[in-house]
């Protein structure tokens, strides 16, 4: 560890909004700060001002503050897929996360076995399973039981049988194709919470980096007038 971040370690400064003493890399300038926090900051907290420091989760919950702002100005009314997503940016928390894994949580037994036979039913293996079980009845009461057949041509009992699986199996199917659809909009909002908080993050990050490029261009016209002030003396001497 080099000596200027052993120091930056070591010494230690204390937050202007809630008191807490923190290591000087855990606490962010006034310098560091945009105009549109400073201005919430100096509004809270009067004394905020140069040589003054603000921890990285107060920072965090006024840039939040700022976002909610911001957001209600463009938008109006938040919801409360927006509302989760300034929570988030308060707490420093992520958003991503396996829709189906935590969908899959709340789901009953009944829930379950739908979706399992729904997949079984719209399956190849049902479908030879099927055929087989068709062909060995029609096979059996036409040819292997010819005088005392159980369900003689035009097979009624057969037909009794395949509308009693068909109502049975509509409903199930209807129920499969609920659960997905459920899952498909819980998916479509984490989507759309996820895109939102990206777009947050990239305009925070590019109005960060447009005050960085403001404040160096600062310190280099100063530095460039301290360079013409000594040449001057220099060249007066």
């Amino acid at each position: 560890m080099s000596a200027v971040m052993r120091k930056s370690h070591l010494e230690q400064g204390h937050c202007i909004v809630c008191g807490k003493a923190f290591s000087l890399r855990k606490l962010v300038p006034f310098d560091m700060v945009r105009d549109t926090l400073s201005e919430r900051v100096l509004r809270d907290h009067p004394e905020w001002a140069a040589e003054a420091y603000i921890c990285r989760n107060d920072l965090a919950r006024y840039n939040a503050d700022y976002v909610e702002s911001v957001l209600q100005s463009e938008r109006g009314e938040l919801s409360g897929l927006e509302h989760e997503v300034l929570e988030s940016l308060r707490q420093h928390e992520l958003l991503s996360m396996d829709v189906d894994l935590e969908s899959e949580k709340t789901w009953t037994f009944g829930e379950r076995l739908a979706d399992r036979l729904a997949d079984f039913a719209g399956s190849w293996t049902f479908l030879i399973c099927f055929a087989f079980f068709m062909a060995a009845w029609i096979a059996m009461n036409s040819l292997v039981m010819y005088r005392h057949p159980v369900d003689p041509y035009p097979f009624i009992l057969l037909n009794l049988l395949l509308s009693c699986l068909a109502a049975i199996q509509a409903p199930i199917i209807m129920m499969s194709q609920n659960r997905q659809e459920a899952r498909d909009r819980l998916r479509a909002q984490h989507d759309y919470q996820v895109n939102l908080k990206a777009e947050l993050e990239i305009r925070h990050l590019n109005e960060k980096l447009d005050h960085l490029l403001s404040r160096q261009w600062e310190r280099l016209v100063q530095i460039q007038k301290l360079q013409i002030d000594m040449l001057s003396e220099l060249s007066n001497r």
